[in-house]
């Protein structure tokens, strides 16, 4: 729920929210379904853009890795290429997610007029704060390709453990790996590394106090009161202001909703992705 990340208590035009739970009660009574579908044109258009320019950029780094190593590539040059797609998407994408987390914040209690929809929010941003405005919340945006790095690496390596796995069990020899894995499979390996994703990334946030970074960006994307001027200047000043009123809590708001949305999401991607590909490299051997 972008409302709990966004929230830092000091601002009268956006709604408090006890937990996850009761932000979705609270919203469905006051704005009706249609209120928990907010912004969902530009998720859905964010999420086809990104995941199809990931799976490209990422599919032709390894490509580009795999030369001269007989196509095999080592757990860091999986992370170095996730990493790589992650920054180039990040690039490509931030717009959109600027005008989805505008559209999910507006609310009748904001000061200025509301967006009519995702045309009408990027023109409206364009004219009233210039192209720059796009790109609020790029460094924090940057920061996070370090998970998405870590679940695909994930991804690769538990997936090479089950393969050879199951060639161990199979009785016909020198099977192609791609025959050995169904979609059960898929799911199992897309939760398991977002899970393991958040596991590894999760330590490191503590230890070395580092504010969540879901939480800056979406504070840096909201719009801009009455008078023009933004509620955060640029990263730093996010996490001072942060730190200040809120202290480490404020740095985790929203973990639950993206807990429950993400590891499911991730399943079902991975399953949509490998199937597709399995259907489509006959007729890209055939070409």
């Amino acid at each position: 729920m972008l409302f709990e990340l966004v929230n830092d208590g000091r601002v009268s035009h956006l709604p408090s929210y006890k937990n996850t739970a009761h932000a979705v009660f609270t919203i469905a009574r006051s704005e009706g379904l249609r209120g928990l579908y907010a912004g969902f044109l530009p998720g859905v258009l964010g999420s086809t853009i990104s995941w199809g320019l990931y799976f490209f950029f990422y599919d032709k780094a390894k490509q580009r890795y795999a030369r001269n190593r007989e196509g095999k590539l080592s757990p860091g040059l999986h992370l170095a290429s996730a990493a790589e797609a992650g920054g180039l998407v990040s690039l490509c994408t931030n717009p959109v997610w600027l005008v989805k987390t505008r559209l999910q914040l507006q609310t009748p209690l904001h000061q200025t007029r509301p967006y009519s929809g995702i045309y009408d929010a990027f023109k409206t941003i364009l004219r009233e704060e210039g192209f720059s405005a796009f790109y609020k919340g790029i460094v924090p945006s940057l920061f996070l390709v370090s998970h998405g790095a870590i679940q695909f690496t994930a991804y690769e390596e538990l997936r090479k453990v089950i393969v050879d796995f199951k060639c161990k069990r199979s009785t016909v020899h020198n099977q192609n790996p791609d025959k050995l894995l169904n979609s059960v499979d898929y799911a199992v390996l897309g939760a398991t590394s977002k899970l393991a994703a958040i596991l590894l990334t999760y330590p490191f946030q503590v230890q070395l106090s580092v504010p969540s970074f879901k939480v800056m960006r979406a504070r840096l994307q909201q719009r801009p009161s009455g008078d023009g001027v933004p509620r955060y200047m640029d990263t730093w000043h996010v996490v001072k202001e942060t730190a200040r009123f809120e202290g480490i809590r404020g740095y985790y708001r929203g973990i639950t909703a993206n807990l429950l949305k993400n590891a499911p999401a991730s399943s079902i991607t991975f399953i949509v992705y490998e199937n597709v590909l399995k259907l489509l490299k006959p007729t890209i051997r055939n070409d």
